[in-house]
C-alpha cells in the first residue's frame, strides 16, 4: 500500500489534478458570494463543496500513506501540517456549526495551491523570511517619519494646520508623502514660508522614499535567494528519498544542508 501511494504521489498527473480541484473549489466559493446564484443552485454548490472536501481527504490519506511506517516524517513539513489542519479542521464539530469559520477553512483550501506551484512556494517562503528584516526597516521608517513629522510641525504648523497641526497629523502627512503623490503641492506651500524649506522636503524624499525603498528591495531579494537555496535542498532531499541508493546525491544533499547555515554565519560575521 505504501508503494502504491508513493507511485500516485510521484506521478506527473497527481499535482496538476489537485491544482485543478483547488481552482474548481475557488470557483464554487466565488459563486456562493452571488445571492441570485446561491438562491438558484445553493444546494448544488453545497454538494460540490462536500465532494471537493472528500477529494481532499483522499488526497491527504494518499500523501500520508506514501510515508508508510515513517508517518511522523509527514509532519516535519510545514506544508503538510497546513494541509492536515485545514482539511481535518473542516470536520471539527465547533467549526462546522460556525458558518464564518467554515467559510474561512474553505478559503484556506485555496491557499493549498501554493504548495503545488514551486515558484509560488519560493515567494511565500521568501516573504516569511523577510519579515524580521522588514520589521526592523519598518521601525527605522517610523523613527524617520516621527523626526520629520516633528520638523514639519515646527516649520509649517501655522502655515498648514490641517496637515501638520499636531504630531499625529504631521506623521500621517509624512507617511503619505512616501508615495511622492502630493510632493509638488507641499513644495509650493513650503516656498511660501521660505525657500530653504525645499531642503527639508528633498532630504526627506532622498532618505525616506529612495533609501528606504532600496533597502526594502534588498531585503526581499536576499530572502528570495535564501528561499531558492532552501527549495533546492528540499527538492534534492525528496529525490534522495525516492532513490536512497544514490551515494553521490546523498553526499551532495548533506553537504548543502551543512553549508547553508555556514554561509549565513559567514555573511553575518
Amino acid at each position: 500500500m505504501t508503494e502504491f501511494c508513493s507511485r500516485i504521489v510521484a506521478s506527473r498527473w497527481f499535482d496538476p489534478l489537485m491544482l485543478v480541484i483547488i481552482v474548481i473549489n475557488a470557483v464554487v466559493l466565488g459563486l456562493e458570494t452571488y445571492p441570485a446564484v446561491a438562491a438558484d443552485i445553493g444546494d448544488q454548490l453545497e454538494l460540490a463543496n462536500g465532494v471537493i472536501l472528500g477529494i481532499f481527504v483522499v488526497e491527504l490519506a494518499i500523501r500520508m500513506g506514501a510515508y508508510g511506517r515513517h508517518l511522523p516524517d509527514f509532519f516535519r513539513s510545514g506544508w503538510n501540517v497546513f494541509d492536515f489542519v485545514v482539511i481535518v479542521g473542516s470536520f471539527l464539530p465547533g467549526l462546522r456549526e460556525n458558518a464564518t469559520l467554515l467559510r474561512v477553512l474553505r478559503l484556506l483550501r485555496i491557499a493549498r495551491a501554493v504548495r503545488l506551484l514551486p515558484d509560488l512556494r519560493i515567494l511565500t517562503v521568501a516573504v516569511a523570511r523577510s519579515v524580521p528584516g522588514v520589521a526592523s526597516l519598518a521601525g527605522l521608517t517610523v523613527l524617520l517619519v516621527y523626526i520629520y513629522g516633528m520638523g514639519g510641525w515646527l516649520i509649517f504648523a501655522d502655515e498648514d494646520p490641517d496637515s501638520v497641526g499636531n504630531i499625529g497629523q504631521s506623521m500621517l502627512t509624512m507617511f503619505l508623502m512616501l508615495s511622492l503623490e502630493n510632493l509638488p503641492d507641499y513644495l509650493e506651500m513650503g516656498q511660501q514660508v521660505s525657500n530653504w524649506t525645499v531642503l527639508f522636503f528633498i532630504s526627506y524624499v532622498l532618505i525616506a522614499s529612495f533609501l528606504i525603498l532600496n533597502l526594502f528591495i534588498g531585503i526581499v531579494i536576499n530572502s528570495m535567494e535564501e528561499a531558492r537555496e532552501m527549495e533546492l535542498i528540499r527538492a534534492e532531499r525528496e529525490l534522495l528519498d525516492e532513490d536512497p541508493g544514490n551515494d553521490e546525491r546523498a553526499h551532495r544533499v548533506i553537504l548543502d544542508e551543512r553549508l547553508h547555515p555556514l554561509k549565513k554565519a559567514v555573511e553575518a560575521l
